[in-house]
């Protein structure tokens, strides 16, 4: 009996521990979220203040985040593996860095005197230096379409994704805390893409790539480049499925020179961790080049996917080098309730060439927050730190800029902080996502491109992603023939991988030099710019499909 009461003891103890932090975590969570509430409220009236303080605004005012200079995140860096039992809960929106209102044109013809040197010239050359803002993107897209007829007829649709239920915590509960490309994953949270296409499928929106040849002001230049780096993300909005982990060797092409002016080519040059590279090469006057590692973490509630790795864009007339990285995506209700996905983070785009900058804030859903979702909101400023223009968008609907013709000091906010208040001409539309086709709820939510992606091709190589015989098999809607051929194929994987390390093994005892694995058809080479290994493209590609020679290819299918 006393042995059963010092047990019961113990445990009433352990419980009353349990009980008291629980209650410590619900009055902290009160007291952050009192806190927030308080906080909102202030922001509301330090906006209002600004806005009757701001000299010559209209009542049209629009409300911008940014945010400061020395809260971006460094460019270099790796992601952070954070503790596997915290929570995340929806952010507090920052406090607004600087305030738009869009002035009226006739007023500002009348008087020039009043105009910021940071609107550099009058506001009339709105229309004739950004001549280039004339034709939408969507009306540039059908022209071309009506100009350029395609040699070969793309395909508009796919077989319709097959009904299959899954237990997701069956197979999710062992995978908390791993590393998500370690993990055996089937096919049912797959789309019939791998993550090479996915990759390709940033150059949908190329068309604003051949825009941005035609400008001759870099500042202007920049607004098609932002606008640009957030098009990438539109298709995502419904995207929540996983793509195809490439093997490793994996390549895919896409040769769309006659009809779209570029050739794109992606290797997967690491398996562990994952990393592609990519070389694209326009015949309008640009070329782009990558190499992109994702990190992933699954931590039950949420799915963290972060790209590391620079993005090159250079123009071949004016030698303008840009050079960016993407944000973090995040995928919620893993476990329980509708997927959904969201993008937050900073992105600096520089010139390396000019020193322009442009600085892209994407803002995290937040339920205490009346502004609209997936909102995107940057300033384009040149190499003595003024500010040209102002973007703001929706990264999965469009992006506008507006020109600045007068920057102004605002009152200070509550939190001491004295905001800028940014006059600008109204704003021109610089992006705009193309509708998605019919029925593409049941195509996994491809778009128009997306489609075009995995089409059979036999002139490609034989290790492109369209030959990849578990993602055909799922296109076709044979997901358990799909899931036993993936097991098939990265069994084949690991074979290879454990005889390459055998064999360096082998070499070290006997004192030889061993050469690990080396990309096909790309070579790291060091960055002049960021000063990093990247794999570029050496050649060597096009020439070997030209002649249909591909027996340098390994066999990884």
């Amino acid at each position: 009996m006393i042995n059963a009461c010092r047990d019961f003891l113990d445990l009433a103890e352990t419980h009353s521990r349990k009980w008291h932090r629980a209650l410590q975590y619900e009055r902290e969570q009160r007291v952050r979220l009192e806190e927030t509430i308080e906080q909102l409220a202030k922001q509301h009236n330090s906006l209002e203040r600004a806005c009757r303080g701001a000299p010559g605004l209209t009542s049209n005012t629009t409300g911008v985040l940014n945010t400061p200079k020395g809260n971006v995140p460094a460019i270099k860096g790796e992601a952070s593996d954070e503790d596997e039992e915290t929570e995340y809960f929806d952010a507090m929106e920052d406090a607004p860095a600087f305030i738009t209102v869009t002035a009226d044109p006739k007023q500002h013809r009348r008087s020039g005197s009043n105009l910021s040197s940071a609107s550099g010239g009058h506001p009339d050359d709105w229309h004739l230096e950004d001549n280039a803002f004339h034709s939408s993107p969507e009306s540039n897209h059908e022209s071309k379409r009506k100009e350029l007829i395609p040699k070969k007829r793309r395909r508009t649709r796919i077989p319709d994704k097959p009904n299959y239920s899954l237990n997701l915590w069956s197979i999710m509960k062992n995978c908390i805390g791993k590393e998500l490309s370690k993990i055996p994953m089937p096919v049912n949270f797959n789309e019939p893409l791998s993550m090479l296409q996915r990759l390709t499928e940033d150059l949908e929106y190329h068309e604003l790539l051949d825009k941005a040849v035609k400008c001759e002001s870099s500042i202007e230049q920049m607004c098609f480049i932002a606008a640009f780096s957030v098009s990438s993300y539109s298709t995502t909005v419904h995207r929540t499925a996983k793509p195809f982990n490439p093997l490793l060797g994996e390549t895919f092409e896409l040769d769309r020179l006659d009809d779209l002016g570029f050739r794109s080519i992606c290797e997967q040059v690491s398996h562990h961790p994952p990393a592609a590279a990519h070389y694209v090469h326009s015949k309008n006057g640009w070329k782009l080049w990558q190499e992109i590692t994702i990190a992933s973490k699954f931590r039950g509630k949420y799915l963290s996917i972060m790209p590391l790795g620079d993005i090159h864009l250079e123009f071949h007339s004016s030698g303008n080098h840009y050079v960016w990285r993407k944000v973090t995506s995040t995928v919620h209700n893993i476990i329980v309730g509708k997927l959904w996905i969201d993008q937050s983070g900073d992105i600096e785009i520089i010139n390396y060439k000019t020193k322009d900058k442009c600085q892209l804030k994407f803002s995290p859903y937040s339920y205490f927050s009346r502004d609209i979702a997936r909102k995107v909101t940057g300033v384009v400023t040149d190499a003595n730190g003024k500010a040209h223009y102002v973007l703001s968008g929706t990264w999965d609907e469009k992006m506008e800029c507006a020109k600045i013709v007068q920057s102004s000091h605002g009152n200070s906010c509550a939190e001491g902080k004295q905001k800028t208040v940014y006059q600008t001409l109204p704003p021109k539309l610089l992006w705009k996502k193309y509708p998605l086709p019919e029925n593409a709820e049941n195509m996994y939510f491809f778009s128009e491109f997306a489609l075009t992606l995995n089409e059979s091709d036999e002139s490609v190589a034989p290790t492109d992603s369209r030959n990849r015989p578990d993602q055909r098999l799922m296109e076709n809607g044979k997901w358990d023939e799909a899931n036993v051929e993936k097991q098939r194929l990265e069994e084949k994987q690991r074979a290879v991988r454990r005889r390459r390390e055998a064999e360096a093994v082998e070499a070290l005892e006997e004192g030889n030099d061993y050469e690990g694995y080396q990309p096909l058809w790309f070579e790291r080479k060091v960055d002049p710019y960021t000063g990093e290994l990247i794999c570029n493209y050496k050649g060597g590609y096009w020439e070997c499909k030209e002649r249909q020679d591909w027996s340098c290819c390994p066999d990884i299918f």
